[in-house]
């Protein structure tokens, strides 16, 4: 299965300039977070193949104006083809009561509200999410820090992958695409990404 993933930024690679073809072969379209909802509509439109997305800090939006064609998949696990995808948006709190954002206590209440479905399916084999984890691919300054528990989750279910999005790749030369967490693969879904599920699966022409 082939899964592209979004965060943050306007693809012109794929918006702007878009041509049917480079689409032609994506199975899933996950979105992590800080993209405009028309933005995701215009993929689940001409794709037409399931869009997945979690709120990131900045998607107050949704509330009014959700992605038309768009599944969220907030505080729940959506099942897939048999892939279990579990979706926590938002990112650390750094302005007091926003919207989106969330302490690490607020995190992990999230995520203990989430045991009876995490035990029901056996765990999950994707994370999604808008910030990192905690010293994986974050950065020091509190808005872009990420949350311990998603460690935590990685590595008590050890998903094959975790995609997040919040940390843009002109923000440190640091900027990793792709790591590693114990047995989960990481990535920044920055801009755009294609990955292939499962993760030996061999590419396509």
């Amino acid at each position: 299965m082939r899964i592209l993933v979004l965060a943050d930024e306007r693809s012109k690679f794929l918006y702007d300039y878009y041509e049917p073809e480079r689409l032609k072969d994506i199975d899933l379209i996950i979105s992590c977070g800080d993209l405009k909802p028309e933005y995701l509509s215009f993929f689940v439109t001409l794709c037409n193949v399931p869009l997945l997305y979690v709120r990131g800090n900045h998607d107050g939006i949704y509330e009014q104006t959700p992605p038309d064609g768009c599944i969220c998949v907030e505080d729940d696990i959506y099942v897939y083809k048999g892939i279990r995808i579990l979706g926590l948006g938002g990112s650390m709190e750094y302005i007091p009561g926003a919207k989106n954002q969330y302490t690490e206590r607020q995190m992990r209440r999230r995520v203990q509200k989430l045991a009876f479905k995490l035990w029901r399916h056996r765990g999950f084999d994707i994370l999604v999410s808008h910030a990192p984890a905690y010293h994986v691919n974050d950065l020091e300054d509190l808005p872009h820090r990420g949350f311990r528990i998603f460690r935590t989750l990685m590595e008590k279910y050890e998903p094959a992958f975790f995609f997040h999005g919040h940390v843009h790749s002109n923000y440190s030369r640091y900027f990793k695409r792709q790591d590693t967490f114990g047995k989960t693969t990481v990535i920044n879904a920055y801009d755009h990404y294609i990955v292939e599920y499962p993760k030996d699966s061999p590419e396509r022409p």
